[in-house]
């Protein structure tokens, strides 16, 4: 059994985990003095993450309906 997250669900949970990584990025990151590099590779191994999670068809994002679906002509 495959775990999947529906699309409205995802789309909040994508959102959430956004926004609090760059919370702590602006916050904490500011406090402890870290390097722009360092926060840059923090930001892209944060975000890879959710893309793997994505790829992996656990996160099943519809992006708030944004973007509509292709569709195939017959």
């Amino acid at each position: 059994m495959k775990i999947q997250i529906n699309s409205t669900a995802s789309d909040i949970i994508i959102t959430i985990y956004v926004l609090l990584t760059l919370f702590y990025r602006i916050s904490f990151e500011a406090q402890a003095g870290v390097s722009g590099f360092t926060s840059l590779i923090t930001g892209v191994v944060l975000l890879s993450f959710l893309w793997l999670l994505i790829k992996l068809k656990i996160l099943n994002p519809n992006w708030f309906g944004l973007f509509n679906k292709k569709t195939t002509k017959s």
